[in-house]
């Protein structure tokens, strides 16, 4: 598999607390050449980056993020807030505190009601498996199937760790078929890339592909 088709599968990503425009501003440029999935972007900047790049390129930004235990209506207003203002993709960390304590139904009621708030756009939700047990991650994976959203997500990238290749792997036994795997948080080669893919993972979220695809120019 060839960088240029990996690279179909980024969702170029830049989170940093201390990103400015101008770093963001560059991630727009490079998702737009190296024609990644979508840009990764913190909220404040998704209307900048919107009017910047136009209604053609796909901005993913996050809500809940990155400790996931905010209300609901927090994460619903968030959610409207950035689709308002050009996101065409929303990847929100679900409530682990609850997901720990076995409140399933919270959590996935919390879900459908980001969904909802999302229509018909992409909601991925992040587990962070480096906080979960195995049976924990099961039950999200379980619980992820039976919600509307669109992707279950690995890692939010600002906890304990990233992606791994067992996390995929489990995800991909344990998710239902409407139900897709993006991996983030780690991933540093195009021999990850293609082991998370060939794992079951259809999105990748990371940056340091688009660096490779730069050095390779």
């Amino acid at each position: 598999m060839n960088l240029e088709h990996i690279l179909t599968m980024v969702d170029h990503t830049l989170l940093l607390q201390g990103s400015t425009w101008e770093e963001i501003r560059n991630i727009c440029d490079q998702g737009m050449k190296f024609h990644t999935a979508s840009i990764c972007i913190p909220p404040c900047y998704v209307k900048r980056a919107w009017e910047y790049m136009g209604q053609d390129f796909s901005i993913t930004t996050v809500i809940g993020f990155p400790n996931g235990n905010m209300t609901t209506a927090a994460k619903v207003f968030e959610a409207k807030d950035a689709i308002a203002n050009g996101a065409a993709e929303i990847d929100m960390v679900l409530n682990i505190g609850e997901l720990k304590a076995k409140n399933d139904s919270y959590v996935l009621s919390e879900i459908n009601e980001v969904k909802a708030a999302c229509g018909t756009h992409l909601l991925k939700v992040i587990i962070e498996c480096c906080l979960l047990t195995e049976e924990e991650k099961i039950r999200a994976c379980r619980i992820v199937t039976e919600s509307k959203a669109d992707y279950i997500k690995t890692s939010t990238g600002f906890s304990t760790g990233g992606a791994t290749f067992a996390d995929v792997k489990l995800m991909a036994e344990h998710i239902g078929p409407n139900i897709k795997i993006k991996a983030a948080g780690g991933i540093a080669s195009i021999e990850d890339a293609e082991k998370f893919i060939s794992l079951g993972a259809s999105r990748l979220g990371t940056s340091r592909l688009v660096k490779i695809a730069m050095e390779q120019a």
